[in-house]
């Protein structure tokens, strides 16, 4: 009789295999390599897109994650693009540790497993590095020689994904916590506004305040009616011989003919002595100041 045992991956449970009755070594071997390859898996990202990915710079590194996550309004879905910008440090900074294809592979996954922790199952910061140090205890390196071979990252490597995870996801742990579960209002960009132009010139007044009274009784009680082209025609010829007489009477008018000569004379006699009274004493006024400050100069000479 058969059994099977079940692993569990980022999707639920998957079969790994039937192992028979009677455990051997070699059975007991296989089935505990297989436990260690369920290890992170699957893989977030392929090896052919690892490989593309490397042939770009961070521009194109960016571009190319946004189209496999499927972000599309990076500019206005400030969730996504923060999503996108942890997924691309990170790489970059794989990327400047040189890494295999397989350890792309692995530290890739183990981003997506983190950020999968906190995002779906809500896992707690404590819970969150916790599941961690598991995983990096099966991928790190091995005191046990005969486990060798399994070593996917070095001493050296396992320490710098260590501190980068800290300063990266674990010392911001709350803000992600916060931009995943926290309900924000939406911010109102654009809005709609009902203009009333002004009504044309036959209206005397303009149109009430839509704070005033109502349309209906401006119209009612205040608003005078129009006045009909009889109305206009009748209003024009009465008021049209007044303003003809008044207009002839202005322009013939001679505005100095209440004046004669020796008037005009006197008047600008007048003025011109003014000016010329206030101009000489504003002139005496600064040659005696000039006078001052010569004297005291020629004192200052007899001295010396």
């Amino acid at each position: 009789m058969a059994t099977v045992s079940l692993g569990t991956t980022p999707g639920g449970t998957t079969p790994v295999g039937t192992t028979p009755g009677v455990n051997t070594p070699d059975s007991e071997k296989n089935d505990e390599f297989q436990e260690h390859e369920k290890i992170l898996s699957p893989d977030f990202l392929s090896t052919a897109q690892i490989t593309d990915l490397l042939t770009e710079d961070v521009d194109g590194i960016q571009e190319k994650l946004r189209i496999f996550l499927n972000f599309k309004n990076l500019h206005t879905h400030l969730k996504d693009a923060i999503i996108l910008d942890y997924y691309v440090s990170g790489f970059m900074w794989a990327k400047g540790m040189d890494f295999s294809v397989t350890q792309y592979s692995k530290f890739m996954t183990l981003l997506d497993m983190l950020l999968h922790n906190l995002r779906t199952l809500h896992m707690s910061l404590e819970d969150s590095i916790k599941w961690f140090g598991e995983v990096m205890a099966e991928i790190g390196p091995r005191h046990s020689q005969k486990k060798k071979e399994w070593n996917i990252f070095d001493v050296k490597q396992a320490n710098a994904i260590i501190d980068y995870l800290k300063i990266s996801l674990f010392q911001h742990y709350k803000l992600y916590e916060f931009m995943f579960y926290s309900t924000r209002e939406e911010i109102v960009i654009g809005t709609e506004q009902v203009i009333e132009v002004v009504k044309p010139a036959d209206h005397p007044f303009p149109a009430p305040l839509e704070e005033g009274i109502s349309l209906d009784t401006y119209s009612a009680f205040i608003e005078p009616p129009p006045m009909s082209d009889t109305d206009l025609n009748g209003l024009d010829q009465e008021q049209g011989p007044e303003e003809t007489q008044l207009d002839t009477d202005t322009s013939d008018k001679d505005p100095l003919a209440g004046f004669t000569i020796e008037d005009v004379k006197s008047v600008l006699a007048q003025v011109t002595d003014d000016v010329l009274v206030s101009i000489q004493t504003e002139i005496n006024e600064k040659l005696q100041i000039q006078e001052e400050a010569f004297n005291a100069r020629i004192e200052k000479l007899k001295k010396a």
